[in-house]
């Protein structure tokens, strides 16, 4: 049984391909390093984080990319020996232009080496390449309109001018003509291109109706590559938008993969909103069973077009039910878990000194630039979070480390160990509840005085709410009132369709006045709730699933 998501967190823009008898998804990662998720799986139900591609300068530096740019909508395929696998740096969100520019690396193993890039072009987002039968490759992307009025996605619809194709050559780059080969179905947004190949027909895949609740995956099919492609007679494969009971929302943006038995899935990213539509856990990755038609078409095996939250296997597979994980921060090596922001060198950010993570003070909470944040994705619609700060003495109160639950630079809340003129050293929560564009702090509780130990910080999410935590021995103890978690979501502050990563929860520390103090922190744990205080039956199924 395949338990969706079954990448959770924030995974969106899944793209898969098989290699033997091991499946591959890459996911976007935006403006989180490395760049590119791929996951491992040999039952399509337990996944392994097995490589993040994107690792040094010459493949990737984000330093100025707004948020949500970046890394959007990698394709993974296998071909000649090689992994391929494209991707775009995105540099601006707002405004007519996209600045996209697209690359293409290889890898004999999935683990690397990978190589610097090949530039491709940046006519717009979204590429794919598909390698025929005979040999020959082809580019596609969708292609950017500027000179429209869709500005913020209103009208939605002019912006996203169909999806061109371009034939490309490992020595040569692109060649030949470049063609538009899909405007795209009346539902719009056209996006996310997948082509595969099946008999005579040339099948492309795409994403319409924007990221949000209205989202869909569309199919159309030609039996020439350049076209003119038909429309599936539904026009769409899948899409939960006329299904608001659906347990899995905003469905859309995936791609095919046949196992060696002739069955056939599909993924796809979705949301797990909690009342009200907000979603912490950003968008994810689920897989869905199809079946072929006897019109050559592509359905999901259980009738209708919104995938189910379960899915069965013709083989019975084990999924372990979901622990706590516990992080040890004196080993040499940041876990594989964590990421940070935007820059290829994290040495300026932090340190694995075999004692501690010592994070480097450097901007502030937000920047677009050098923010010394480690953190992970936020899995769970329920979690309590802890980690050790073993050393921090600031002397300012533009100093300031401590443990963040964060989304962007807007939306966040940060238990922060720093300096008040009264207190000397001090516990305080700096909080942006979705303050956009400003970004303006509120400072929800009096700060604190603490002595120059060793402390505990810690925080209790469960659902809309979530409380910060501290104890420096003894029991732990709340600070400050209990705040708006569903703030920190896709949807909160300035909203989903601007809103494209997911919430983290990390150690941070920044230091304004240039001095670069570091904080030392040794251990974090994240932990599911527990049966008790899961907030609903739906989640209580997740954490029991087994």
């Amino acid at each position: 049984m395949i338990q969706n998501p079954i990448l959770r967190g924030f995974n969106p823009d899944p793209s898969i391909c098989r290699s033997g008898d091991t499946y591959y998804i890459a996911t976007s990662t935006f403006e989180w390093y490395p760049g590119v998720q791929i996951h491992a799986s040999q039952d399509l139900a337990n996944w392994d984080l097995v490589a993040r591609p994107l690792s040094r300068a010459s493949q990737l530096d984000m330093r100025g990319n707004p948020d949500s740019c970046g890394v959007w909508a990698p394709c993974l395929s296998y071909a000649d020996g090689l992994f391929w696998l494209v991707y775009t740096d995105v540099k601006r969100l707002d405004g007519n232009f996209k600045d996209a520019h697209n690359y293409i690396v290889s890898a004999p193993s999935i683990e690397g080496p990978w190589s610097d890039p090949i530039y491709v072009n940046s006519s717009g987002f979204d590429p794919s390449l598909f390698h025929d039968e005979d040999g020959r490759k082809y580019f596609s992307n969708m292609q950017w309109n500027h000179v429209s009025n869709s500005v913020g996605g209103h009208p939605k619809h002019p912006a996203f001018d169909g999806i061109l194709l371009q034939e490309w050559d490992p020595e040569q780059g692109l060649i030949g003509p470049v063609k538009n080969i899909f405007a795209g179905s009346a539902h719009g947004l056209t996006e996310a291109p997948h082509i595969f190949r099946r008999g005579d027909y040339y099948y492309l895949t795409t994403a319409e109706g924007g990221t949000g609740y209205e989202h869909a995956v569309t199919l159309a099919r030609s039996r020439d590559i350049w076209g003119p492609y038909e429309l599936h007679p539904n026009t769409f494969v899948m899409t939960a938008k006329d299904a608001p009971e659906n347990a899995m929302q905003r469905t859309g943006h995936g791609q095919m993969v046949e196992m060696p038995s002739g069955e056939v899935f599909h993924t796809y990213l979705c949301g797990r909103p909690l009342e009200g539509l907000f979603s912490p856990c950003g968008r994810e990755t689920g897989i869905a069973k199809c079946k072929w038609g006897d019109d050559g078409w592509l359905y999901l095996a259980d009738g209708g077009l919104a995938p189910p939250e379960r899915v069965t296997l013709a083989e019975p597979v084990l999924v372990p039910k979901r622990k706590p994980v516990s992080y040890d921060l004196s080993a040499p090596k940041l876990p594989k878990d964590f990421q940070w922001l935007r820059t290829p060198d994290h040495s300026r950010l932090f340190e694995m000194t075999g004692d501690a993570l010592s994070l480097i003070g450097r901007e502030s909470l937000g920047s677009w630039f050098e923010q010394s944040l480690v953190a992970r994705r936020q899995e769970d619609h329920a979690y309590t979070a802890t980690c050790q700060l073993q050393r921090f003495d600031p002397t300012t109160y533009q100093q300031g480390a401590g443990l963040t639950t964060y989304y962007n630079r807007h939306k966040f809340h940060a238990l922060t160990v720093t300096w008040t003129e009264e207190l000397g050293r001090a516990l305080t929560v700096l909080s942006c509840a979705g303050d956009w564009p400003d970004g303006q702090l509120s400072f929800p509780c009096a700060p604190l005085g603490l002595d120059g130990g060793a402390l505990e910080l810690g925080v209790e999410v469960d659902g809309k709410t979530q409380q910060f935590i501290y104890r420096t021995s003894g029991s732990w103890q709340p600070i400050g009132p209990a705040l708006d978690a569903s703030a920190i979501s896709d949807e909160g502050g300035r909203g989903e369709h601007a809103s494209f990563t997911g919430a983290f929860v990390g150690m941070f520390a920044f230091d304004i006045t240039g001095q670069a103090r570091t904080a030392d922190f040794t251990g974090f744990t994240y932990t599911p709730r527990d049966l008790a205080t899961a907030n609903t039956e739906k989640e209580r199924s997740l954490l029991c699933q087994d």
